[in-house]
This record gives structure tokens, sequence and C-alpha cells, in this order.
């Protein structure tokens, strides 16, 4: 599975949530609970999006939000999360 995001995403990372592509590996490498399905009706995607939260290799939080298909991860966005993102995520993700 490769991951993948547009130009667009990458722009959006690095100027609003100052988050690098090397951070997104690395969150990706350090998961430790499950991945939640965003099920908001103004979010859902066919095929559905999907996050989990995780920490870099330096200690930094971030929500990982992504889209699987056609074998591929498509790297929507990622960010540190607020604390309601973080219950969510405490309470169904492990």
């Amino acid at each position: 599975m490769a991951l993948k995001y547009s130009s667009a995403v990458k722009q959006k990372l690095a100027e609003k949530h100052g988050v690098s592509p090397e951070e997104v590996q690395q969150c990706f490498a350090n998961r430790e609970g499950r991945l939640l399905e965003d099920t908001r009706e103004e979010h859902k995607t066919d095929p559905p999006t999907q996050w989990f939260i995780a920490e870099t290799d330096y200690g930094r939080r971030l929500k990982i939000v992504f889209v699987l298909k056609n074998g591929d991860i498509l790297l929507k966005t990622a960010y540190s999360p607020n604390p309601v993102e973080e219950r969510i995520y405490t309470k169904h993700g492990f």
C-alpha cells in the first residue's frame, strides 16, 4: 500500500497545519489503535473516510484522515486533534 496525497493536500498540511509528510508516515508506523470511520453525513465518502490518532517519532499527536482506494492510502488531511476528537478516539479506537 502506498501513501498518496495531492499537491493541494501537501500544501494545506504545510501551510495550515504545519504537518510534514514524514510526520504522517511516522503516525502510520506508530499507530496502536483501531481505524475509525467518519460517519458524519457531511463527511461520508465512497469508499469511507477513515481516521486515527497517533504520535510522531517526537511525540506530536496527529489526527490522520484518509481513504483506502485501489490498494492505496489517499491522505485527506492531518492535524493536531482537538479534545473532542481525542475523547472519541480514546473511547472507540482502543
